[in-house]
């Protein structure tokens, strides 16, 4: 079978399956099961399959039609420019969190914590924009923190970031000049509305802590003052309609200068604050 006809073939199942933009993800899976880049694809559409060709597209598309995210079929995800690897056990890095890396890249900055990290891509694109800086990312998942030292690999960052199991701020030393979060946030109530790609596939760790989705703020909000230097940044993404009780956590904790900051669609998505005094030099991690 020609890439061509594959294609065609593979687009209305998507449809019929519901799946929101079946087009682009037929492309990308083909290129996936053609080993290509999604660049090019339309060289090689003409082309004849190979049968491991055709039976890796069968099973990508019939993950897809049972909603399992591309991101995880193909194993990576781009985010700030790089890609990371995906897995079932960690958060797909999402376009909106890029707004948090850019706010935290806006300032210079020698000592990140990542909290609850992931893939790590937080905390590994702060560090590639940020040259002279090191960081530490915690998560409470070992099996996320193997994928976050994976993609740590992949960047060429060993040097200069560190992985350790943590429950937020549980045995993590030294001070920082900036904190990143991007926490568990969704409510319980609202997770049975969540997509199915979200919802069913995963980690539900990564997506809600339960009752009203804010336990992950009070925690951050009562730690973050101990592990920050005078003038530390601290940065957290939020949910669209917590902008406004997530500065009232963080007030409350003693930090300043707190701002809501919206995404590129307008939408609340990142708490900043910072620790009173004056940043004269950051402690050690």
């Amino acid at each position: 079978m020609k890439a061509s006809d594959a294609l065609r073939r593979a687009i209305p199942l998507l449809q019929d399956a519901r799946i929101e933009d079946a087009a682009r993800d037929a492309r990308v899976l083909l290129a996936h099961a053609l080993g290509i880049g999604h660049d090019r694809l339309t060289l090689k559409l003409p082309e004849e399959m190979t049968e491991p060709q055709e039976r890796s597209y069968d099973e990508a598309l019939t993950a897809r039609i049972a909603r399992q995210p591309v991101a995880q079929i193909i194993g990576r995800r781009l985010f700030w420019g790089q890609s990371f690897r995906v897995t079932r056990d960690t958060l797909d890095p999402r376009p909106e969190t890029e707004t948090l890396v850019a706010e935290a890249l806006s300032q210079p900055f020698l000592k990140v914590l990542d909290l609850g990290t992931g893939t790590g891509c937080i905390l590994l694109s702060c560090l590639k924009g940020m040259p002279m800086a090191r960081g530490v990312g915690t998560d409470i998942s070992d099996a996320a923190l193997r994928v976050a030292i994976g993609n740590t690999r992949d960047l060429g960052l060993e040097a200069r970031a560190r992985f350790r199991i943590a429950d937020w701020f549980s045995g993590v030393t030294g001070a920082f000049d900036l904190i990143v979060s991007n926490p568990p946030y969704i409510a319980a109530h609202e997770m049975p509305e969540l997509a199915p790609e979200v919802r069913d596939w995963e980690p539900h760790l990564a997506l809600t802590p339960g009752g009203d989705g804010l336990d992950a703020y009070r925690a951050i909000a009562r730690g973050a003052g101990a592990r920050l230097v005078p003038g530390g940044r601290l940065l957290v993404e939020i949910g669209p309609s917590q902008g406004l009780v997530v500065a009232e956590l963080i007030t409350g904790a003693g930090l300043s200068d707190v701002r809501v900051l919206p995404d590129l669609d307008g939408r609340d998505r990142v708490v900043a604050a910072v620790k009173a005094g004056l940043q004269d030099a950051c402690g050690c991690a």
